[in-house]
């Protein structure tokens, strides 16, 4: 799979541009505000009074599409069991009981052009940063474009250190990879985890935010097959919620305990103060029938829900030479969870359950102010 770096580009189009001295006083007053608060984050705090521009992220759009593999609703069941490959003990892959959930990557038909590709990608939004002033623009323009920056980052890194296990496994200069300064935005040194807590989540109240950040684990929210818009990122918001709270990976029964994904507990300061009361009401606005039954039957709460293993179809390892597929780049264990993810499928529509979606997003027409319908 080959994507060429020029393809990889983006398109800051302006559709109602404001004059210099208005976008420079704007500038200005952040940076004042900035100085004064002695937080250099708060440059990128969301502008009261946004201009209508938009970026193009169709080449992204396309390369999640050709990527990324949606393995299909939570059955909220242990996947089926397999045997090893004939000849060995061996299970080549994964072994985690959420393999058949979220979303994986397939990492091991990666080559250099595509990670090179990925890398330029990340520079060129970087740039449109540092050329255009990003808290000027709608606030689901913002949140999007954070989003796309963190998540084709990690791709990047991930891709550049494959084969790999856990992504926790991953260095830079001594430091995890998600807390080393990697970008330089309008004079700010920031990391992947800066973008999560003193970015968005510092400037955006809902917390259905914390499921658009892709961690690159099994355990986590899944990596979208389509880029973040600002017309479509409220939607693809309460898509991905919906699928996390209702999965394993999301919330489990353990008696009179409602076991839950150590992702709220990391997000606990910024949305839920009073844990287990706050998560439990976040929790049953997505809830299906299954999981409100579970919300019914338990008293206690605790985060303690983690997989740490590699959201990848190969499970983070190239595969014996022995077992070598007869299509390049596809291991016998992406060979393996392929098949797995055919049957429970086929198993949803024998038994009359969706196993797609259909998502609607919001349509700007002429006249309608630019923060309409913005994530808050």
């Amino acid at each position: 799979m080959r994507f060429n770096s020029a393809c990889l580009m983006v398109a800051a189009l302006a559709l109602l541009p404001a004059s210099n001295a208005l976008a420079q006083q704007q500038q200005q007053a952040q940076a004042d505000t900035a100085e004064a608060a002695g937080n250099p984050f708060a440059i990128f705090t969301p502008t009261t009074d946004p201009i209508r521009h938009r970026i193009d992220y169709d080449v992204y759009d396309f390369a999640l599409k050709n990527l990324v593999v949606s393995m299909g609703p939570s059955t909220r069941s242990r996947p089926f069991s397999s045997n090893a490959p004939l000849g060995t003990r061996l299970r080549q892959g994964h072994n985690s009981r959420y393999r058949l959930e979220g979303s994986m990557v397939g990492f091991s038909f990666f080559n250099t052009e595509v990670t090179d590709s990925l890398a330029e990608y990340r520079r060129e939004l970087v740039e449109i940063a540092n050329s255009l002033d990003i808290s000027n623009l709608p606030r689901n323009e913002q949140l999007a474009f954070w989003f796309n920056l963190h998540n084709v980052t990690m791709l990047e890194f991930i891709a550049r250190e494959y084969p790999v296990r856990q992504p926790r496994e991953i260095m830079v200069d001594g430091v995890h990879f998600e807390e080393a300064p990697i970008f330089d935005i309008r004079g700010v040194s920031m990391s992947l985890k800066d973008i999560r807590e003193k970015i968005v989540f510092a400037n955006w109240r809902n917390p259905k935010v914390i499921y658009g950040f892709w961690r690159g684990e099994i355990g986590g929210p899944a990596l979208e097959r389509e880029a973040f818009t600002g017309s479509n990122v409220g939607s693809l918001l309460d898509l991905a919620a919906e699928d996390f709270v209702n999965s394993l990976r999301g919330t489990q029964k353990n008696g009179d305990m409602l076991e839950v994904s150590t992702l709220y507990q990391d997000a606990a300061r910024f949305y839920f103060p009073d844990f287990a009361a706050d998560v439990r009401a976040h929790i049953a606005s997505y809830a299906n029938e299954d999981v409100a039954e579970i919300l019914e039957q338990t008293q206690l709460t605790r985060a303690s829900i983690r997989e740490w293993d590699i959201a990848d179809l190969s499970g983070g390892a190239r595969g014996a030479n022995y077992l070598a597929s007869s299509r390049p780049g596809l291991t016998p264990g992406a060979a393996q969870l392929l098949s797995e993810r055919q049957q429970k499928l086929d198993t949803m529509e024998r038994r009359d359950i969706p196993t797609g979606r259909v998502i609607f997003s919001n349509i700007d027409l002429p006249g309608d102010p630019p923060n309409k319908n913005a994530v808050e």
